[in-house]
């Protein structure tokens, strides 16, 4: 980490701002655990996507360890804009974690969105829309350590049964100095239900900050759906980019080309076999035949890997 972040520090920042003042839609990859590493946000960032998130990182753990830090946090000067998305439940860790990574990216985010049990034992992440106050308080204390006025401060929710409830918790956090707020449109209990984008709809006319919809966009043609139904900001997408890190541009299924790019860009990377292969699997679940994947997913090394991608694709 230490040679991808000195050469990152000698970048120039950018403030994220810029995009949502810029008059278009904002395309953004999503915090993706194990998936939303460097190399990936490389690739994307290769095919028209604005803004990337790193995946979410537990800041106490951070500030704590530097093996943490070492493993979490890896970047380098084309990574811009950046966001870091944090995991906390006190307000001066959060601090803490925003300081260290505030030479290295453009904002953080706090996650108040994740359902899993475990976050949500551990006092974070979707369990903080509950917590008005206490997320106020994270947001304020962060705009007011951080010297740099660029640097974003952005939250991730999901919403309340009680929309008036999410409205209130949003218009707390923009007193506070939140910069643009996530709305991932269903609530801590649903999973696969239908996104409620009116919920989102109804949150961006309560608000004078910019608002980014996020929940079941696969497509550029569902992104420009979900902005008519919503009138968001920003676009913020998930596995779709997985499927497809092509998508922002243009591209219905992933192009081949982008597959060659995922390709060099991991090996350049040195990315861990599993994180390649999965990646993989996920880009090319559109263009091969049952018969192929039963080949291709149970492939064990990287050199397995290549030629079975040179000897089918010519890649």
């Amino acid at each position: 980490m230490v040679g991808d972040i000195r050469e990152a520090k000698e970048c120039q920042l950018k403030d994220p701002m810029d995009l949502f003042h810029s008059g278009q839609v904002v395309k953004i990859c999503a915090p993706m655990v194990r998936y939303s590493k460097l190399a990936f946000r490389t690739l994307v960032r290769k095919y028209s996507c604005d803004l990337c998130y790193t995946p979410m990182i537990v800041a106490a753990d951070f500030v704590r360890s530097a093996k943490a830090r070492d493993s979490e946090f890896t970047t380098n000067k084309g990574d811009h804009p950046l966001i870091v998305q944090f995991a906390a439940k006190e307000a001066q860790v959060l601090c803490d974690a925003a300081r260290i990574v505030c030479p290295f990216a453009d904002g953080i985010d706090l996650n108040c969105g994740c359902p899993q049990r475990w976050a949500i034992s551990e006092g974070y992440g979707a369990c903080l829309i509950n917590k008005p106050e206490l997320v106020k308080d994270m947001v304020r204390h962060v705009r007011s350590q951080i010297d740099n006025p660029k640097f974003s401060v952005s939250i991730k929710i999901r919403i309340h049964e009680d929309l008036k409830r999410t409205v209130d918790l949003c218009q707390k956090a923009e007193a506070a100095g939140v910069s643009w707020i996530t709305v991932h449109g269903r609530s801590i209990e649903e999973r696969h239900q239908p996104v409620h984008y009116d919920a989102i709809k109804i949150i961006k006319q309560s608000m004078s900050i910019p608002i980014v919809a996020n929940g079941d966009i696969k497509t550029l043609k569902d992104a420009e759906n979900v902005h008519h139904l919503t009138e968001a900001d920003g676009i913020m997408v998930a596995r779709g980019l997985l499927a497809n890190p092509a998508m922002f541009a243009g591209y219905e299924e992933t192009p081949f080309q982008c597959i060659r790019d995922w390709v060099d860009i991991a090996l350049e990377h040195g990315t861990p076999f599993t994180c390649f292969h999965h990646h993989l699997m996920y880009m090319m679940e559109r263009i091969t035949s049952k018969q192929e994947k039963k080949v291709f997913n149970v492939l064990s090394s990287t050199s397995a890997v290549l030629d079975y991608l040179n000897d089918h694709y010519g890649v």
